[in-house]
């Protein structure tokens, strides 16, 4: 087939830019508890000719002529990359509608008769203080996901592998294969990193987890579940200092002194109040890019909040200060791993002794203490998306049967965090298209952020009035062209890696 001319191309990115606006705000809408579903089959069926036969071939023939390295073969990949995501959307559609659905529709039963909004059972689980009551929420959701959602979610996996394997990407159709070749980057290089990691970290893990867990929730390792994990990461005993009345307008405050617009000089929207059918976790929809982007977070209490907003913040700010000449595949696709490096940058910030000082009420008195507790959850966090990235790569790798991952789910993250899991989270406690892996560069690259923010703008480069520009121009404006791995080369920071976020986890716990 001869290869798309530019005219061809300029289409097919007009055609999907089209269908990627109606789709987020789709997303948006249904997950934000403004509808109470999602349309998502009538959308694919109006816009296939963006990702239909047509296009998904001459694409590949694109990605295949073009020379590694060349502006013609990126751009390529970012197209087929996400022509293959939308093959499998449309094939998934029924099913993902059916999620939707049950998600903001779902009940929780206990055996005393009480019921909960499942889209709420997170928030619950980590305000409540008393072990049992905890726990038996936790085992009734769990009850119900394996009833109902968990077969959804295997049928969704299998199908995607179908998919997949049926493209025909790379020879033989394997998942773990055609993900590399689209992402750009190796996945089992980054798994064995993770295990070091684990390696690396278990003694310190085994010091801090028993302290922690005595002091906030009176457990031992032993009887400490995933439930338990949640309401420790909560750590209300700090929540006089993080007020719900004054985050955002300290969040807004710090980003105005940074030299930037808190939101992007009206592009950003702050969706952060509470609404029957909105999900418990935040999240970051660019409707347009970057003319439109919202910011949506239902409120859990405390730091968390802060916490969140923070990240879902560094996530809009980078979607509304694209450079709006950029090609479609340089403003919405590319390489995660830099939008979720910007979050991370943000979200950091409440780990800053400087930040905290001048942007929350915790007194100084109060800031060791938390500054440990901070710590301990950025070690946790990293030990379970380790774990998790292990996990699946199992999973995707087609060598361990699907009845046996549930077992082999909560071997490797109740090893890795000494919480215990739930067999019935297997398969809903799996990032679409290994997002675990971007997740885990994001906090590689975000170190190194930091670092390069500091040298040119010191320490508290988060009131620099240059740091804000910089940061626009520099970093948000360039969109997602490059992988994280040649951001951090661009910067003279050199390779990726968990040196710099082990470091600061160990001055944290200090």
């Amino acid at each position: 087939m001869p290869r798309m001319m530019d005219d061809g191309l300029d289409a097919l990115r007009e055609r999907g830019e089209a269908f990627l606006v109606e789709l987020s705000r789709e997303y948006y809408e249904a997950h934000s508890g403004l509808k109470p579903s999602a349309e998502l089959q009538r959308i694919f069926a109006k816009h296939d000719g963006a990702y239909g036969d047509e296009a998904f071939h001459e694409v590949l023939d694109r990605f295949a002529s073009a020379a590694v390295g060349t502006a013609p073969h990126r751009s390529a990949r970012l197209l087929l990359d996400w022509l293959v995501e939308s093959r499998c959307g449309r094939d998934l559609a029924a099913l993902e509608e059916r999620e939707i659905a049950w998600e903001g529709a779902a009940i929780i039963r206990g055996n005393n008769g009480a019921e909960e909004p499942y889209q709420r059972a997170a928030i619950t689980l980590a305000n409540t203080r008393d072990k049992k009551e905890r726990q038996a929420l936790d085992d009734a959701r769990a009850a119900l996901v394996q009833a109902e959602l968990a077969p959804l979610k295997l049928e969704r996996l299998q199908r995607e592998h179908e998919v997949v394997a049926g493209l025909g990407v790379v020879p033989g159709g394997a998942y773990i294969a055609t993900w590399e070749a689209l992402s750009g980057f190796a996945i089992l290089p980054l798994r064995d990193a993770c295990v070091q990691f684990l390696r690396d970290t278990q003694a310190m893990w085994d010091e801090v987890l028993p302290a922690f867990l005595k002091r906030g929730l009176n457990l031992t390792p032993g009887e400490a579940t995933r439930a338990d994990a949640i309401a420790l990461m909560r750590a209300p005993e700090f929540d006089a200092a993080f007020g719900a009345e004054s985050m955002e307008r300290e969040v807004r405050r710090q980003v105005t002194e940074m030299g930037a617009s808190p939101d992007a000089h009206g592009r950003v929207v702050f969706d952060t109040g509470d609404r029957p059918g909105k999900r418990a976790r935040a999240f970051c929809s660019p409707v347009l890019i970057p003319g439109e982007v919202y910011l949506v977070l239902r409120p859990h209490g405390g730091q968390s909040d802060w916490t969140t907003l923070m990240h879902e913040l560094g996530h809009a700010l980078h979607f509304a200060n694209m450079e709006r000449t950029l090609p479609f595949e340089f403003r919405w696709l590319g390489d995660n791993s830099v939008t979720e490096g910007y979050a991370m940058l943000f979200d950091h910030r409440l780990q800053d002794k400087g930040w905290l000082g001048r942007y929350t009420g915790l007194s100084k008195a109060d800031l060791p203490a938390y500054l440990r507790a901070a710590g301990f959850e950025e070690l946790q966090f990293l030990r379970r998306y380790c774990a998790k990235l292990i996990y699946e790569v199992e999973l995707h790798a087609g060598t361990t049967s699907w009845a046996s991952l549930p077992d082999l789910y909560v071997e490797t993250l109740t090893t890795a965090t000494g919480f215990r899991y739930q067999r019935a989270d297997a398969f809903l406690d799996v990032d679409p298209r290994f997002y675990a892996a971007r997740y885990l560069r994001a906090w590689q690259l975000q170190s190194v952020l930091n670092e390069t923010l500091c040298q040119r703008f010191n320490e508290d480069w988060w009131r620099n009035p240059q740091a804000g520009p910089w940061i626009e121009s520099e970093l948000f404006a360039h969109g997602q062209r490059e992988l994280a791995t040649e951001q951090a080369e661009r910067l003279g920071a050199g390779t990726l890696g968990f040196g710099g976020v082990v470091r600061a986890i160990e001055q944290m716990l200090q």
